[in-house]
């Protein structure tokens, strides 16, 4: 299968296991706005654990009324950990099986880098219009929405 994919970097002062203990478990609320076509994270529902384990579950409400679910499959602590998102509604319901996302920690010279990759899983025929979508509005969008995790490390840190 052809994916699309789209990374962002970003670097906090706060001490890799700081960085890790206050961005891991936040909820997406409040730090996912609408974007252009990308509707808001306003609810979580159905959250199986504090999301610090593999197997763990929750289901995003979105501000189209639609939803999708995200299913922790690796934690790494403090390094690393992976979801897989299925059930798309909506828009992205009709353009992707599924995505994946994968948050990287690494201490660097003051503080600690964070990456956050995203990589969706296009239809065939929507290929096209998914990597126009991630170009165009998701990959500016994580560029807007890291830097407020960023920040809310920064304060609590």
């Amino acid at each position: 299968m052809v994916s699309t994919s789209a990374t962002v970097d970003a670097v906090t002062i706060a001490p890799l296991e700081r960085a890790w203990q206050i961005s891991t478990p936040l909820t997406p609320v409040g730090f996912y706005p609408r974007f252009g076509p990308l509707p808001a994270v306003v609810e979580v529902r159905d959250q199986t654990g504090a999301w610090d384990a593999a197997g763990q579950t929750r289901q995003l409400m979105l501000s189209d009324g639609g939803s999708v679910i995200e299913h922790l499959e690796l934690v790494d602590a403090p390094h690393r950990f992976e979801y897989r998102l299925s059930d798309f509604q909506k828009l992205f319901g009709r353009l992707v099986s599924g995505a994946r996302a994968e948050w990287s920690y690494t201490t660097v010279s003051g503080g600690t880098s964070i990456r956050w990759a995203y990589t969706f899983e296009p239809y065939p025929r929507a290929r096209l219009v998914v990597g126009l979508i991630v170009r165009l509005f998701w990959a500016p969008y994580m560029r807007r929405v890291l830097p407020g995790i960023i920040a809310e490390i920064e304060r609590r840190a």
